[in-house]
């Protein structure tokens, strides 16, 4: 792409911009799941080479640097967009630059933090695969901030591309290791060479655009930190949300039973950015729209939830009838009870993606007292959940209690973004197409004791979920700006907002 393809600096406010965000987001969605897809190849050398012990520490140690990723970034990157979004031109990337600035104070200080806690309630091997992942994660900070412009501008086809080429050779390298029969502290590495690649390529495309050097100034850190003292204290409390499962099953469980959910818990991991991709792609529309037209808002949002909806309720079929063909591929026979895990986990999954719309909806008018508070809530919730059912169920209570938490946040943030503003309500139409869509997906699991194939079944399921879907016209009209205008599905295009 040239500068000169480049979109105008108010494209925001255009009608270009929405569909500038659907393609956008089946970008980003689509080369994420391909470069998921591939990694799900060294997942499985990976935790086959490691063992359930191993991969229990693997998984022990990158939680704790997840923690250090969501405090470090403490909402900055989601409030950067926003801000970036509607401010004036001139004030755009000053701003960029001082939260460069206080990312990296935040990540450095928080992997020495994090480093010696490792060492302290677990081993020096383990802090020092800490240490290692941590400077990835330092790197991938500072990428993340250079790639605003991409994100404001709604050039996400670069976006795209850019993580695409981070999980290539994210899996590049670990099956490498794995082929020279390396043990866990290398794997903790990978992040590093990856990292340096990627965020060489994103200063190449936005050097022209804005200044890649941090600002390091503490009176207008002070400035911007207070407004948004709330939300960053919601992102701490989801920074932990699913990270307390992983410590509370390592502390309560048994050895096996953390490497089952570790196992499980990766998977989905994996797959946990997708829902924010979907939503993601769309938020700086939402911002500019909770500022000007809170009418365009409500329309975004609920164009998006309904897709929220429809992708999540397939997400979680999908689980439920493929999860032991997953867990297969991904671990073999040793991990076989995860499978019953990554089930449960599914639905909780399913749900992210409907609570990253309302999510996105409550940064867009700035909330962030309701996010604070909500976040929290479902922290305590979750945890009070799941390490009761830790005592009954092991992995699977844990599980359990996880999708009920997620179900329950999701709920919460929908209606703390609709309370008062009635213009921001979702239609329910689709509701009932697609808990039908829903139950028809799930009849395959009927075939399960019969002897056919899980991949037949999960091929079975989608047709039937597709089929009731295009049955009913549950398919919101935008998604057919990503086919052809010509052909069968003309038919499904109902009338249209201006």
């Amino acid at each position: 792409m040239s500068h000169g393809d480049e979109p105008a600096p108010d494209v925001l406010s255009t009608s270009a911009a929405g569909p500038a965000a659907v393609r956008g987001g089946a970008l980003r969605v689509g080369g994420y799941l391909v470069g998921a897809l591939v990694s799900s190849v060294s997942a499985a050398l990976l935790f086959r080479h490691l063992g359930p012990v191993d991969t229990g520490r693997l998984i022990n140690a990158l939680a704790l640097v997840a923690i250090v990723g969501a405090f470090s970034d403490l909402g900055l990157t989601a409030v950067g967009v926003r801000e970036i979004a509607t401010r004036p031109e001139g004030e755009r990337w000053a701003l960029a630059r001082d939260l460069l600035g206080l990312r990296i104070t935040l990540t450095v200080v928080g992997v020495l933090v994090m480093t010696m806690i490792a060492g302290l309630a677990y081993s020096g091997t383990l802090a020092a695969g800490v240490s290692l992942a941590g400077v990835g994660l330092l790197l991938q900070a500072t990428q993340d901030n250079y790639s605003l412009p991409l994100i404001v501008g709604l050039r996400l086809g670069w976006v795209s591309a850019l993580d695409l080429v981070r999980q290539l050779l994210t899996t590049l390298v670990t099956v490498l290791l794995v082929v020279l029969g390396a043990r866990l502290l290398p794997f903790l590495g990978v992040s590093v060479p990856v990292g340096l690649i990627v965020l060489i390529a994103t200063a190449a495309l936005v050097r022209s655009t804005r200044s890649l050097s941090p600002s390091f100034n503490l009176r207008r850190w002070r400035q911007l930190a207070a407004p948004m003292l709330p939300y960053s204290a919601a992102v701490a409390a989801s920074a932990l949300y699913f990270r307390v499962s992983i410590l509370l099953v390592s502390a309560l469980a048994s050895a096996k039973e953390n490497g089952y959910f570790g196992a499980s818990f990766r998977t989905i991991e994996v797959l946990t950015i997708v829902p924010g991709l979907l939503a993601s792609a769309a938020f700086p529309i939402f911002a500019r729209a909770a500022r000007d037209d809170h009418e365009r808002l409500g329309y975004g949002l609920g164009r998006v939830h309904e897709v929220a909806v429809i992708v999540g309720a397939w997400v979680a079929v999908s689980f439920a009838v493929g999860a032991p063909l997953v867990i297969k591929i991904i671990g073999g026979a040793q991990f076989k009870p995860a499978a019953g895990v990554l089930a449960i986990q599914g639905v909780a999954l399913g749900a992210m993606f409907v609570s990253a719309v309302w999510a996105n909806g409550l940064l867009s008018l700035g909330l962030y007292r309701q996010i604070l508070a909500i976040s929290t809530a479902a922290l305590v919730v979750n945890a009070i959940l799941v390490a009761s059912l830790i005592e009954l169920d092991g992995a699977r209570g844990a599980a359990i209690g996880t999708g009920v938490a997620e179900i329950l946040i999701t709920i919460a943030q929908a209606l703390a973004v609709i309370r008062g503003r009635p213009q921001l309500r979702p239609s329910s139409r689709i509701l009932p197409r697609v808990a039908l869509a829903a139950v028809a997906g799930l009849a395959p699991l009927a075939l399960t004791h019969r002897g056919v194939p899980t991949v037949v079944l999960l091929v079975l399921s989608t047709a039937l979920f597709g089929t009731v879907l295009f049955v009913s016209r549950a398919f919101p009209v935008e998604l057919l700006d990503l086919v052809p205008r010509s052909g069968p599905l003309q038919r499904l295009r109902p009338g249209r907002r201006p």
